[in-house]
């Protein structure tokens, strides 16, 4: 019946969490106590929990998702997965958060959420200074210290923290575009990307500089302007002392030193610094008519 009431008697002790029954608590500690009793027999790797064995398993088995959204093409590999996947389909949001005009699909979510409007970091990493509002997130950071990046592609050797980015680069190689604008011709491999790309049409600025009046459609656009208040140019070049902004421009720059040309067009023996010179330079002199893929 605790279901039904949403009580949730059995707290823990080293976090705020609170559960309906006793197993479910001894669960969560192992959390805690780092305890990981679930062997993979494949590979070194050990799991807390028996389903996140069960998750990795896969990775070795290549078993493909067996349930299947009825209304997108979008498949899961719990069914549970999918009932929590429908309520998207129908709107229903009972969940509404007190502090804005955000609604959720379960509570849990609402309270994830609400750890923004109080600035609640409770996920410490024990490797370095950074916390973070939510479990998943603390697990995705750990990867950067661990160096794990177990999904490898057998084409071209890159490995992936996440089956999901791994899933998106394998469209580079096949060249499937799956997620289509429907303002413009364009397609993309990443739905993340075709997110990115609305914005264009619809205009949003939701990223605002505490500095200034501008606003920006992406974080990272915001993080680079930010570094114009706060005068930071964290990226040297070692070759001319030049200093950068982002990382990625940087490493753009020191392709003029190196003289590499990564990016070479298939009919004619001109290579170029960047993609979008490859794609403009197809586009204008060969008349190709190129969608860009995501990098």
């Amino acid at each position: 019946m605790k279901i039904h009431t949403g009580e949730k008697p059995y707290h823990c002790n080293q976090c705020e969490k609170a559960f309906s029954n006793n197993p479910l608590l001894k669960r969560h500690m192992k959390s805690h106590t780092k305890e990981k009793p679930y062997q993979c027999c494949h590979c070194d790797k050990a799991f807390s929990m028996k389903f996140n064995l069960t998750s990795h398993m896969r990775m070795h088995t290549g078993k493909r998702p067996s349930y299947q959204c009825s209304q997108c093409d979008k498949t899961f590999f719990k069914n549970s997965d999918v009932t929590r996947h429908m309520k998207t389909h129908t709107g229903n949001r009972p969940y509404p958060c007190s502090q804005c005009d955000k609604a959720f699909y379960q509570n849990s979510d609402l309270k994830s959420h609400m750890r923004t409007h109080s600035g609640e970091r409770p996920y410490q990493c024990s490797q370095c200074d950074k916390a973070f509002k939510h479990n998943h997130h603390l697990a995705d950071h750990m990867m950067i210290h661990t160096g794990e990046r177990p999904y490898l592609c057998s084409q071209c050797g890159k490995a992936f923290t996440h089956n999901k980015y791994f899933i998106g680069h394998m469209r580079v190689h096949n060249g499937e575009l799956p997620h289509q604008c429907n303002q413009c011709d364009k397609a993309f491999s990443y739905s993340q990307t075709l997110a990115r790309h609305m914005r264009i049409h619809t205009g949003e600025r939701s990223y605002q500089c505490q500095y200034c009046e501008k606003n920006f459609s992406l974080k990272c656009n915001l993080t680079s302007h930010m570094k114009i208040h706060t005068g930071e140019n964290a990226y040297q070049c070692s070759k001319c002392n030049k200093n950068f902004l982002k990382n990625t421009d940087l490493k753009r720059h020191m392709r003029l030193h190196l003289g590499d040309r990564p990016y070479p067009c298939s009919e004619c023996d001109k290579a170029f610094l960047q993609k979008c010179d490859l794609v403009s330079h197809k586009r204008f002199t060969l008349g190709e008519a190129t969608s860009m893929q995501p990098m």
